[in-house]
């Protein structure tokens, strides 16, 4: 996917950014228990749909990053993805 693309795509997921070939975005949290339920919440919606991302937790924060390794680089999948972990915030 080229950057003007990705620029577009980006539009349709609020406080995601593309940073470093992947499209990421960081959660705030009150405390930790909200932080690792937030992490669960995502890594259902992962296996569910088979694609995964890497995440940076921390007690009230989660980075979450989404790039296509099979591609080496973004696809629609990773902005589908992007905007259902959104939908848990």
């Amino acid at each position: 996917m080229d950057r003007d693309r990705i620029e577009a795509m980006l539009r349709a997921v609020p406080g995601w950014q593309f940073e470093d070939g992947a499209v990421t975005k960081t959660y705030q949290f009150k405390n930790y228990h909200e932080t690792i339920g937030f992490v669960n919440a995502t890594a259902w919606i992962s296996n569910r749909e088979d694609h995964h991302p890497d995440l940076e937790v921390s007690y009230r924060k989660c980075k979450v990053r989404y790039s296509t390794h099979a591609i080496g680089g973004i696809s629609e999948n990773d902005f589908i993805c992007a905007a259902k972990v959104e939908a848990l915030f």
